[in-house]
């Protein structure tokens, strides 16, 4: 376990790149800051829609929520404009050979790790399509923070509400929709 441990401890000392490249300062938001996020986000999403009667397999969530981005640790945190370059295709290999060599050292964890990236990366399961949804919706809320912190020309970002297919029916996109109403009107109040 140690080994694996060691290595992610990176992610809370590796910056976002995308504050980075608009100007924000080193230590605006690490990537573990944001698999918080992340992981916060999704298990209230899940409480909400478990309270509406969707089951959700809240373990399988936070796990799933917590190891998205250990990839990061080998790669970096690649900026939507690196993809721009270099094709999704090609960032996708990357990440995934990455996270195959991050949890290499996982014992017999490793293969649940596995299933659980290659789950999240293909939106297979409804857990991990709101984890997808948690990872904008923390992007957002990060966001937010920023803009009433006095960061501007992050607008771009918020572009995202309109673009997201998330795959969710019923009460998920309703609670989506919920969030992002919230999150746009919060905004205007800015």
């Amino acid at each position: 376990m140690l080994p694996i441990l060691i290595e992610l401890q990176r992610l809370k000392r590796l910056d976002r790149t995308g504050w980075t490249l608009r100007g924000l300062p080193n230590g605006t938001e690490s990537v573990a800051a944001h698999s918080f996020g992340v992981a916060v986000t999704a298990m209230t999403f899940a409480d909400e829609l478990q309270a509406r009667g969707v089951s959700v397999n809240t373990e399988r969530l936070l796990r799933m929520a917590l190891l998205h981005d250990w990839a990061e640790t080998r790669v970096g945190d690649m900026p939507k404009t690196a993809t721009s370059y270099f094709g999704s295709e090609v960032r996708r290999r990357a990440e995934t050979a990455a996270f195959a060599d991050v949890v290499r050292g996982a014992g017999g964890a490793d293969s649940l790790y596995r299933e659980l990236y290659d789950d999240y990366e293909q939106r297979q399961s409804l857990e991990a399509r709101l984890v997808k949804a948690a990872d904008v919706i923390d992007l957002l809320v990060q966001l937010l923070a920023l803009e009433r912190a006095g960061a501007r020309g992050l607008e771009e970002f918020w572009g995202v509400v309109e673009a997201g297919d998330f795959h969710l029916e019923g009460p998920a996109q309703e609670i989506l929709d919920e969030l992002f109403a919230a999150l746009l009107a919060a905004r205007r109040d800015i």
